[in-house]
């Protein structure tokens, strides 16, 4: 009985450990909302611009976890960028990067309105699923 009650406090010592890492991990996460309105007359050079940006960051940069821009169907002109990232170290490496320093010099003067709303992700380290090949479908 002795043998087993050390056994069931080590693998509780254990959980507790995994559980307190898996969690500081997550909450260690960035999550922001970048919400932005563009200049109708720039708006395909800004999206031109916006998805090299995304690109080259997350293929650069393991700390940007996801940058999903979403324009709005009954106003093109508006999108909403969900950023997700490792830490705050990581941002801070993401906003001195030089891809996404030419992005901002490129396209400050076509962004008429600018939004960021930090947020708390309802299941940290979820992810987004990528879409299935066409032809699995």
């Amino acid at each position: 009985m002795r043998l087993n009650m050390n056994l069931l406090k080590s693998i509780t010592f254990l959980l507790i450990l995994v559980f307190s890492a898996f969690t500081q991990s997550a909450s260690e996460q960035l999550v922001r909302l970048s919400r932005l309105e563009i200049d109708p007359a720039q708006l395909d050079d800004y999206k031109k611009a916006l998805k090299k940006e995304i690109e080259d960051s997350i293929r650069l940069e393991p700390g940007v976890l996801t940058l999903y821009a979403v324009f709005e169907k009954n106003r093109p002109n508006h999108l909403t960028i969900l950023e997700i990232y490792a830490d705050q170290e990581a941002y801070q490496a993401h906003i001195k990067s030089p891809h996404f320093l030419k992005y901002k010099v490129g396209t400050q003067a076509m962004v008429k309105h600018l939004e960021l709303i930090d947020g708390d992700a309802l299941i940290p380290n979820l992810g987004i699923k990528p879409a299935p090949a066409q032809d699995e479908r």
